[in-house]
């Protein structure tokens, strides 16, 4: 039995009445920039993430951008963040004209190391972005103790909805930063019928800045105050995650209940480290993430099994090509690099059967000769 990575269409079977009827309900009243839908997602993620506002942009990478931007930052400053995450979290800082700074990562949560980052501060820093890589937040209380006065905004892409204990409350991704990002990419755990992201944050000068960027940087029509992004929210994907929204606490709690059923599978198999979870976090398992000293030969095998699988990342954003000119050379951040030569994500989605685990399952003990 062939098993994919993720199975869209598996989720779709589930919920196309209620999508349908959302998305015709845009199509009927012809209005497809912003409006109604729009803002109703804005205060549901609002609510969800517990944060005073929400702003609605074209994507996750824009969510980034235009949160750099509301912050100031351009030309001539620094802001510190992982090489251990999509290229989005890197490529914003470059194209507002900063330099991204690399640190290095936790071995175990991939996470970026906040004592690192504050390490990495220098003048010039005008922010750290951690990442909450595979639905499992990072420590942003740490950087905040370490960096009282630093702008924190958190690349929550893969996070919606996980939640992390402060102080001995929960607090939500997005929650405790100065500014959180969302994407709605179809592969998220929330997922649009195409692109799409949130903005949110606590301050309210922050919140109307942030609003006025997306739009042109403009408020009243034809009157720009500052020159911004075509970055809008459709009403055709706000109409589907509303519809999505109200599922997204069982889909994540089906993906920790597969995630449990791999690691018990796995428990026995010495060669195989299943993810690390923080005992303070309660992960949404964007991915389920397992390290393997011979990871490119159990690629194979599971290819041929018909099971797949993916790296999430195969090299850190400090070696890439485009960043050569920064200066980092290998041995720079060792841990994101012995990662990214051992971690392999298998199927987690909620959707799976049993059937489909076991068959995950015998492709890996395989591997092992279990």
């Amino acid at each position: 039995m062939a098993v994919p990575l993720l199975d869209l269409k598996a989720q779709h079977a589930t919920i196309r009445d209620e999508v349908v009827q959302a998305v015709m309900q845009v199509v009927d009243a012809q209005a497809f920039i912003l409006g109604e839908p729009v803002a109703k997602l804005e205060s549901e993620v609002a609510g969800l993430s517990k944060t005073k506002y929400a702003v609605g942009c074209a994507n996750g990478t824009d969510a980034i951008l235009i949160a750099m931007r509301a912050l100031d930052i351009g030309r001539g400053d620094e802001v510190v963040t992982t090489p251990f995450t999509f290229f989005a979290t890197a490529g914003t800082i470059h194209n507002v004209g900063a330099k991204p700074v690399f640190v290095d990562i936790d071995p175990k949560t991939y996470n970026i190391r906040p004592d690192l980052a504050a390490a990495a501060v220098t003048a010039k820093t005008k922010a750290v972005i951690p990442v909450d890589l595979f639905g499992q937040m990072a420590a942003l209380e740490e950087v905040r103790r370490l960096l009282p006065t630093m702008p924190i905004i958190e690349d929550a892409a893969q996070s919606i909805g996980a939640r992390r204990k402060i102080g001995g409350q929960w607090t939500m991704a997005g929650e405790a930063a100065t500014i959180g990002t969302f994407s709605f990419f179809p592969s998220k755990n929330l997922g649009g019928a195409g692109d799409g992201g949130m903005i949110v944050t606590q301050d309210e000068t922050l919140f109307k800045r942030l609003a006025r960027l997306r739009t042109h940087g403009s408020v009243q029509t034809y009157l720009h105050e500052e020159v911004g992004y075509n970055s809008r929210l459709d009403a055709l994907q706000a109409a589907v995650l509303l519809a999505k929204l109200p599922h997204l606490a069982t889909w994540s709690a089906k993906r920790r209940e597969n995630a449990a059923y791999y690691d018990a599978a796995f428990a026995d198999l010495g060669d195989v480290a299943t993810p690390y979870i923080d005992p303070a976090n309660e992960s949404i398992y964007n991915q389920y993430t397992i390290r393997v000293p011979r990871r490119d030969a159990l690629k194979e095998h599971l290819t041929a099994k018909g099971i797949g699988h993916s790296v999430y990342y195969p090299l850190p954003l400090h070696l890439q090509p485009c960043f050569a000119y920064l200066g980092y050379k290998e041995g720079s951040c060792p841990e994101a690099e012995r990662a990214s030569r051992e971690v392999l994500s298998l199927p987690v989605f909620p959707e799976l059967s049993r059937a489909q685990l076991d068959e995950v399952v015998a492709a890996v003990r395989s591997f092992f000769g279990k």
